[in-house]
């Protein structure tokens, strides 16, 4: 069996004040420590807006070290995937990736980067065009473990999950608002990297053109909603050396009650929770022991 690691979509939100994070925070206290002792991956978020430093890096690198097993996942930088113009047509512009690798250099060094997350819209048809874009994002970053996020339809039929085999890139598989050919749940394995991600089913506010990312993303997955993913992400650590399970609906902290919960059902036990959280959503009743307090080396 590969090895199944779950966490939430980034760290820093001013929203899980109170929520997730004690609010007042006590003196010294940092975000992405504390999430460390409870999970043993973490998508970095800020890296698809701007290109990450290599001086950021190293402190992320250094604020996980409690937790041998931690890795994180990354987005690569919209500037590759994402057209000016909304829509993909071509190879990628030219955006520095020289920039882009040396930032997250010290993450790659330090043996911590599980996956380089390719996250592209729903407008991103798998065609002649869509096939030069990948090429030639692979070309570039080639030697990093790849990970495609699409979101239409046409990325499920056999012919594009051979053309990501054959580059050795592995295939997101997602949980989304279900729209006019929007890509279904699956457990599709296109390299030896699973990676699941969970958006929430907010269908109200996911098409609405003028919602903001809290209104698109406030969504707590009830555990009856999970548990055709926990048996997706068992099937895909069967063949997987690694899988990555990522909750991306961050609004209030309802990712990481998601995030808790699967890795419960996944684990077999109870696990410890954020102090409060419980209270906040108590479907984490059955998941969480409560009280527990995770040793500083993670919580798995």
């Amino acid at each position: 069996m590969g090895d199944v690691l779950v966490g939430p979509a980034g760290w820093s939100y001013e929203d899980w004040k109170g929520r997730v994070y004690p609010h007042p925070a006590p003196r010294g206290f940092d975000p992405l420590r504390f999430l460390a002792r409870f999970f043993d991956v973490v998508e970095i978020n800020s890296s698809f807006y701007r290109p990450p430093s290599a001086k950021s890096a190293r402190t992320w690198v250094s604020r996980v070290e409690a937790n041998p097993r931690f890795t994180f996942t990354a987005k690569l930088y919209q500037g590759f995937t994402h057209a000016p113009g909304g829509r993909e047509t071509g190879p990628a512009p030219p955006v520095p990736a020289g920039a882009f690798l040396e930032g997250i250099g010290p993450i790659v060094e330090a043996g911590r980067l599980g996956a380089l997350l390719l996250q592209f819209p729903w407008s991103f048809r798998y065609g002649p065009p869509a096939r030069a874009l990948v090429e030639e994002l692979w070309n570039r970053f080639r030697d990093l473990p790849l990970v495609l996020e699409a979101r239409h339809a046409t990325w499920s039929e056999p012919e594009s999950e051979e053309f990501l085999r054959a580059l050795g890139i592995g295939f997101c598989n997602i949980d989304q608002p279900r729209g006019h050919d929007s890509l279904r749940p699956a457990a599709r394995l296109t390299s030896p990297v699973g990676y699941v991600r969970l958006h929430g089913r907010n269908a109200a506010n996911w098409f609405r053109r003028d919602a903001g990312a809290a209104e698109r993303y406030d969504y707590l997955y009830g555990a009856a909603e999970l548990e055709p993913w926990v048996e997706r992400t068992r099937a895909l650590a069967g063949e997987a050396r690694q899988v990555f399970v990522v909750t991306n609906n961050h609004f209030q902290g309802k990712g990481v009650a998601n995030a808790l919960m699967l890795r419960a059902r996944l684990e077999g036990r109870r696990v410890a929770s954020p102090p409060g959280l419980e209270r906040l959503y108590p479907a984490l009743g059955d998941f969480v022991e409560s009280g527990a307090t995770p040793p500083p080396g993670g919580g798995a």
